[in-house]
């Protein structure tokens, strides 16, 4: 069977992937699963979290999104980054320029985050077409303080920092800008505006989340994830399957930047299911919301709350506002929201290879 392009769906996943590894050692603490960013690893009176990404969809930023992808990991569990390990696959062709380039954005990027560069692999090699980057990080915890997903139950709150789409339109943005520039409305006018591009490849600026995720662990939450390949619908959709809750997303409570939705349009992409690096879904215990709503302010986060836990057997859906009478008055029909499947963002390469 011949695979679709992006992430393997969750079935095949748990299947071929998950199914294979039989091995157990004692000192792990968290393994792979659905919706599980990080590893948890027993070092005595520290747990020691890890995490590995690939950055693949991006020419660019790969540099700087390399450390951010793995750093957002161990953010999501409460944790500071300490240490990344890159290994930078680069095709023929390939100058001391291309590599400069790529590791000003790194070392840049681990300096604002506050990680250290410990290691990695580089090499030019045939095998790809394009700049491939493998990030691996890792943190320290004191033991049994790392959040999990497992603690989610019926009545937490969904609440998600920033905007959906932040990291694939900046992607989009920086990757097709010229065929951007080209779009008009109907009346000849641009559909996205110089400033507006301008504006959305700065959200390749706003991917680190490792301040919520610090600043959220410190009050305590029921879990977090950031969000990365599948968007905002396919982060809930995964949390879900790691504690067997069910969910409702409130369809117009998730904050979006009208950049984001443009862009969006002009290549029909779904921004809920877009790579939205720089937002991370945090699930805060009911009692708690005001706590963490202020926990955000502090750390100069915005944040929004966009649902709630519900129990399993409701199932994991969106809510969507409809018209409900002649009169004008509005209610609410909920949709099921299905598993993850390839990301929006690469309807954008088949836009780009149909035009040539």
């Amino acid at each position: 069977m011949k695979l679709a392009v992006g992430k393997l769906d969750s079935d095949l996943l748990k299947e071929i992937v998950f199914g294979k590894i039989t091995y157990r050692n004692e000192d792990v603490k968290v393994r792979p699963g659905i919706g599980e960013d990080c590893a948890l690893i027993d070092f005595g009176d520290y747990d020691c979290v890890m995490s590995t990404d690939p950055i693949s969809s991006t020419v660019s930023d790969i540099g700087r999104l390399a450390i951010h992808i793995t750093c957002n990991d161990i953010a999501s569990n409460g944790v500071q980054p300490l240490g990344i390990m890159l290994a930078c696959m680069l095709p023929e062709g390939t100058t001391d320029d291309d590599v400069k380039e790529i590791m000003d954005q790194a070392g840049s990027t681990a300096a604002e985050v506050g990680v250290e560069i410990i290691g990695g692999h580089t090499e030019i090699t045939p095998s790809v077409k394009q700049p491939l980057i493998v990030s691996t990080a890792i943190g320290k915890a004191p033991a049994g303080t790392s959040q999990n997903g497992n603690d989610m139950i019926p009545g937490d709150f969904i609440m998600m920092t920033k905007a959906v789409g932040l990291e694939g339109t900046g992607i989009i943005a920086c990757d097709h800008e010229e065929e951007i520039r080209a779009a008009l409305n109907e009346d000849g006018s641009r559909l996205v505006t110089d400033e507006e591009i301008e504006k959305a490849k700065s959200f390749l600026d706003l991917v680190s989340v490792v301040p919520e995720g610090v600043a959220a662990g410190k009050v305590g939450t029921h879990g977090m994830h950031d969000i990365t390949e599948g968007g905002i619908l396919g982060a809930v959709w995964e949390m879900c399957q790691i504690s067997h809750t069910g969910a409702e997303v409130w369809e117009d409570d998730i904050p979006m930047h009208s950049e984001t939705e443009k862009i969006c349009s002009l290549f029909d992409v779904d921004p809920l299911r877009l790579i939205s690096s720089g937002s991370m879904i945090i699930i805060v215990p009911k009692e708690k919301r005001a706590e963490m709503e202020d926990a955000m302010k502090a750390a100069g986060v915005d944040a929004s709350v966009i649902g709630i836990i519900t129990e399993e057997k409701e199932g994991i859906c969106m809510a969507k506002h409809t018209l409900t009478c002649g009169s004008g008055c509005m209610g609410r029909i909920k949709v099921k929201i299905d598993p993850p499947y390839a990301d929006e963002i690469y309807k954008t390469y088949k836009s780009s290879e149909q035009g040539e």
